[in-house]
């Protein structure tokens, strides 16, 4: 078996392909993925109003978005139509609009509306210009309808302004950013897909280089099949547990997002993760007859698999066959396990269900691996 492992470990470091999947991707992605996302939520997106009113009440209004952190007026403009002409030159991502009825509605006594327009093809801009203008017309309400009554007392306006006082404490994400949400899913799915990557490109490598295409070499055939897949198993492992060290703890510390594991708890999570990965991939080996053949059949699988997680898109929404589906997959328990753990601060008695499957799978996809590399596989050239 040690032997297998130093033979591997060295066709791992003379394949450039291999070392690219277990290297340098898991070193490079990870740090530009967070980088990319490391200001969490989207500030200062560009907008433009479209004031009919053009009286005292909508010139506040229009102030204070421009004072808020969301929002960013670009523009003015007479109408909607040449409002729109900015949206689809991409030079605004919103349009405020203010009716000309918005002034004589407040005075009044009538509700009145303002209307917000928005560029859905990213629905960040969609959060933020809708934060800054229900923020800002929540205030100017509530100040309208203090300045309207007849209070005897400073805290009968208070109460007028606010009868039902509320404190928002967001859970698990406490600046609700984009990178708190979705980099800890990130981070374990590159391990999962690059891993899966480099194990399928040696295996093509191998078959290539064999004249009959097997799995196994002549060299290797006397040790059995255990120790084969066994020895291989080691030197992944070993790699990996290095590369996720690194994409688990030290990429989160770097870009200051939550991390709220102990070692011993990712530690806990990447040994079966790992290995059922590993096996995993071992299993799908049969279907590599070259070696981009694992470009094809697993590089298109990212942004599923990331979304039947349970992350991105909730579990209970999912239908039931997507949801069968996903339990095939490492990633799937290896993904919420972390996050459970390490975002949400679970204890590994809160992570049973995951860790149970995972360990299951490392047993199911050993022996699926041992009978893909079954000895009427081994070349005998």
């Amino acid at each position: 078996m040690i032997k297998i492992f130093l033979n591997e470990f060295r066709r791992v470091f003379s394949d450039t392909g291999v070392l690219i999947f277990f290297f340098i991707v898991p070193l490079l992605y990870p740090a530009l993925y967070s980088w990319l996302y490391n200001n969490e939520i989207v500030r200062e997106v560009p907008a433009v109003i479209v004031d009919d009113s053009k009286s005292s009440l909508s010139r506040e209004l229009i102030r204070r978005l421009n004072a808020t952190q969301e929002l960013n007026v670009v523009d003015y403009k007479e109408n909607i139509d040449e409002a729109r002409q900015l949206i689809m030159q991409q030079e605004a991502r919103g349009i405020v609009y203010i009716p000309s009825s918005f002034a004589a509605d407040i005075h009044s006594h009538r509700q009145t509306t303002v209307s917000l327009y928005v560029d859905m093809s990213s629905m960040l801009y969609y959060k933020s210009l809708l934060t800054s203008l229900t923020n800002v017309t929540l205030d100017m309400g509530s100040e309208i309808s203090v300045s309207m009554m007849n209070s005897q007392t400073h805290r009968e306006e208070q109460i007028a302004a606010a009868p039902l006082s509320y404190e928002a404490v967001p859970m698990f994400n406490p600046v609700g950013g984009y990178g708190c949400f979705l980099i800890p899913a990130v981070l374990m799915l590159v391990i999962h897909q690059t891993l899966i990557l480099g194990i399928g490109m040696s295996s093509g490598t191998l078959r290539e280089n064999n004249r009959g295409h097997k799995l196994i070499t002549r060299q290797e055939a006397p040790f059995g099949i255990a120790r084969v897949v066994l020895g291989k198993t080691l030197c992944y492992f070993m790699i990996y547990l290095v590369m996720s060290c690194y994409i688990t703890m030290a990429i989160p510390r770097m870009f200051n997002f939550i991390q709220l594991a102990g070692f011993w708890q990712i530690i806990a999570i990447l040994i079966p993760f790992l290995l059922a990965t590993i096996f995993f991939a071992l299993t799908l080996s049969c279907l590599m007859q070259q070696r981009e053949h694992v470009m094809l059949i697993i590089i298109f699988t990212s942004v599923p698999l990331l979304f039947i997680s349970g992350i991105p898109w909730p579990v209970s929404s999912l239908n039931a066959s997507y949801k069968a589906i996903s339990y095939i997959f490492p990633s799937t328990f290896g993904i919420n396990a972390f996050v459970k753990v390490n975002s949400m601060g679970a204890s590994l008695g809160d992570i049973l269900f995951e860790l149970r499957a995972l360990w299951i799978q490392v047993a199911v996809y050993f022996l699926l691996a041992l009978f893909v590399w079954k000895p009427k596989r081994w070349n005998k050239e």
